[in-house]
């Protein structure tokens, strides 16, 4: 199946200019962060300290949503084709190279594509198909567990260290 010029060029654009997708395999959806190289989709992780996307597998099909960075409205849906690059191989360099621009607060910049190749995957999310409706609905969701906490006590000194007058300059 081949999508139309306009809704391919509506998905690029959108896609380029979105930080993160909302991305349903198998498993729950995810927002996951990417780049667009070479017509498509590029996200990696599934190792550690990287982001997981449980239920991608390759040869399979995903659901992504892209929204809109200003608004954060939903702009497009499509469904994508799932394949797994090989470390190494001209397509893997390619997407690593505008991914590791892209990766904020990486504890090793210099280290990460020999730490992707050997740790975790890098998908490729193709589109196949655009669909002509967006989602409808919240799509609001119970939280994933996550060891990660907003929410503390807050610490007794707080209060007195937010109230302290300063001094007056003369």
């Amino acid at each position: 199946m081949t999508i139309a010029t306009l809704d391919l060029a509506l998905v690029e654009e959108a896609t380029k200019k979105s930080g993160l997708i909302w991305v349903r395999g198998t498993g729950p959806d995810r927002a996951l962060w990417h780049a667009w190289v070479d017509g498509a989709a590029h996200v990696v992780g599934d190792g550690p300290g990287e982001q997981p996307f449980p239920g991608l597998v390759a040869g399979s099909t995903a659901e992504v949503t892209v929204r809109s960075k200003d608004k954060g409205g939903r702009l497009v849906a499509w469904t994508a084709r799932v394949s797994e690059l090989a470390p190494g191989s001209e397509a893997w360099e390619a997407a690593v190279a505008e991914l590791k621009g892209k990766r904020l607060n990486a504890p090793d910049s210099e280290d990460m594509p020999a730490r992707w190749a050997r740790e975790c995957r890098l998908l490729r999310l193709e589109p196949v198909e655009v669909r002509s409706a967006l989602p409808g609905g919240s799509l609001a969701a119970v939280p994933l567990p996550s060891p990660g906490i907003t929410r503390r006590e807050i610490p007794p000194s707080l209060p007195a260290l937010l109230l302290r007058r300063k001094p007056k300059r003369t």
